[in-house]
């Protein structure tokens, strides 16, 4: 079993990560496909909050067509879990998003990232988001 470290602020490559993922969201929320597409690995896939699997294609179509619309994407603190060429990233976010066209309400999420070194560069190759929701 590869042992994995938890990756302190300072950490170079745990930083290049932290790195491409807010660049990666930046891209999302301006809709800049050409510095969204090469972050993700052609086999990316999204589980949204509503349970709904994606693949790159529908997901960046998605976003380029603005049926999903992110208005703002503010990460918190991005912790690293590093595994040789494999990392897993999660933090919490809130989101402002708008799905074909209907705004939803302003929330919070928790974002767990897996990445993978392919050919010597980081691509985010599986991502979950899970709406948090205060307890009744």
């Amino acid at each position: 079993m590869t042992s994995s470290i938890i990756a302190p602020k300072n950490h170079p490559e745990a930083e290049t990560i932290r790195d491409i993922e807010r660049t990666r969201l930046h891209a999302l929320v301006s809709a800049d496909m050409a510095a969204a597409e090469p972050l993700h690995a052609s086999d990316f896939q999204l589980i949204t909050p509503i349970g709904a699997a994606l693949s790159k294609a529908e997901y960046l179509g998605a976003v380029a067509g603005r049926h999903i619309r992110y208005l703002t994407w503010t990460p918190g603190e991005i912790a690293v879990r590093l595994y040789g060429d494999s990392a897993v990233i999660r933090y919490r976010a809130r989101l402002e998003v708008m799905f074909g066209g209907h705004k939803v309400p302003p929330g919070d999420y928790w974002h767990t990232d897996t990445y993978e070194m392919r050919d010597r560069r980081w691509l985010v190759v599986w991502s979950q988001a899970t709406s948090i929701t205060p307890l009744a």
